[in-house]
Formats: C-alpha cells, structure tokens, sequence
C-alpha cells in the first residue's frame, strides 16, 4: 500500500446467515483526510466500521493500515495502532468531571487505568496534557463542571477531547452530530476541522450540509456495496447517489439526511 493511504481495504464482505451487510469494499483513506463514508439507512456502514475495529471478523477480504494486515487481529491491537473509534452514543463518565473525563483517558493510554490505590495527587502531572485538549475542543472554561451538567453538544465535545487523549492516528467517528441542532451542529463541525490537522478522520455521517462542508472525500454505500467514491461536488450529482437517496426526480443532495 502506498504511504499516501493510511488505510485501505481489498474486497472486504461481511455476511450474516446469508445476508450481506457488506460486499467486497474496496476503500482507500488518504492521510490527512476528512474522509466521509455515508448512505441511506442499511447501507452497511456501521457493519464497516464495526469491521475496522474488529468488533466483527469479515467473511472475506483484508485491512490494512500503514501498510500492515491487521485483518487477523483482536480489537486491543488494533487500537494500540492508533485507530481509535467514537461512538454514536455520547461515551463519557457523567458524575465526573469533564477535567477528570479527559484525565481518565490519558491514564488509559498509559496503561494505568486500573491503578485505583494510587493517590490522586499522582495524577497532577496529566493535568496540564489534560487541560490542552479541552483547550482544542473549547472546553477550557468547563474544566471543573460535572460531566452531567453538559449541554449535549458540549458532552460531544468533551468525547472528542478523551479520543484525542488516547493520539490516534486514524480517528473514526460514528455520526458525530447526531441528536443536535443547528448550533451544536455547527460548532462540533468547526471542531472536528480543527481537530483533524496532522491527523486522519473516518466519519460516518448523516449531515449532508456537515458533509459538504468538511470531508475532503466521500465514499457513499448502498445495501452493503460503494456506489460512488469522489469529492462532494462530484459525488452529490451522481445518478446513482441522487436515486439512493432522494429518487431519481431529485437533482441533489446539499441538506438532504439518510
């Protein structure tokens, strides 16, 4: 695989008890990318995504990332790779603090996460790394607010800052906007452009407009197969998208939703 693509999977299919979910995908991730991987409802993509963090085990096809086949390996291995997945649902410890959420991350990623008997002046020294990512997210002035107290679009912000606590190099987020309005919706799109410098991001999203306005690449399914791979201006006027999403008398899918 060429250095360019930081991930990329051959023929990869995933079936269950006959049906398929997901048929011989052929995807290559740029690094550096925002790349956007969208359909309509059943299309597959969070059986692809459940594949790339080995949640499932394909039924054919391989993974590779930086070159490597990690098609073989547990879910463990593949996130001290680097890949590292937010889910739909918002994934953060709520009687905590959002200082503490981020704190707990980084404890993760090294490795002493289950070192409860050590006392909490131990952890000072993740403090500052701590406050750094809430600075990235705009979270700085939350530091001390108890996770539960969050508007919704902040706990999505604070569920950014704990996956960049664990320095993935390939982030994969899994409808990030989903459940906002119009403000939120806004604000974690700035967020996730702001995040991606020097790093790779796979998102799965039903936002069109939020799709349009980042992704550098779209890969679009449809029952389980890709239909259309391209920028969005190209993607967007693509017969086949425009009847998968919208039936063929539409001409367009700026502001349309899966």
């Amino acid at each position: 695989m060429s250095a360019e693509f930081i991930l990329e999977t051959q023929g990869l299919s995933k079936e269950f008890k006959g049906f398929v979910a997901v048929s011989d995908v052929d995807l290559k991730v740029k690094r550096g990318h925002i790349h956007a991987l969208i359909g309509p409802n059943g299309a597959g993509k969070t059986t692809f995504f459940n594949l790339l963090t080995k949640f499932l085990h394909p039924t054919s096809g391989r993974i590779v990332f930086n070159g490597i086949d990690i098609t073989a390996e547990r879910p463990a291995q593949t996130a001290r790779r680097g890949i590292v997945r937010s889910f739909q649902i918002s994934a953060v410890f709520p009687h905590m603090t959002v200082l503490e959420n981020v704190r707990a991350a980084l404890q993760r990623n090294l490795g002493t996460s289950f070192h409860f008997w050590k006392a909490e002046k131990t952890l000072f020294p993740l403090h500052e790394r701590a406050n750094q990512l809430l600075a990235e997210v705009d979270l700085e002035g939350f530091a001390d607010t108890l996770t539960a107290e969050l508007p919704y679009g902040r706990k999505r912000a604070l569920e950014l800052a704990t996956t960049l606590a664990l320095e993935p190099e390939l982030m994969l987020l899994d409808e990030p906007t989903q459940g906002m309005g119009h403000e939120d919706v806004t604000r974690v799109t700035e967020l996730i452009r702001k995040v991606s410098a020097n790093r790779t991001i796979l998102m799965v999203e039903h936002n069109m407009n939020v799709v349009a306005s980042i992704a550098d690449r779209i890969t679009v399914l449809q029952r389980g197969s890709i239909i259309a791979d391209g920028p969005y201006a190209e993607v967007s006027k693509n017969p086949l998208v425009i009847e998968a999403y919208m039936g063929t008398t539409n001409t367009g899918l700026q502001g349309a939703h899966a």
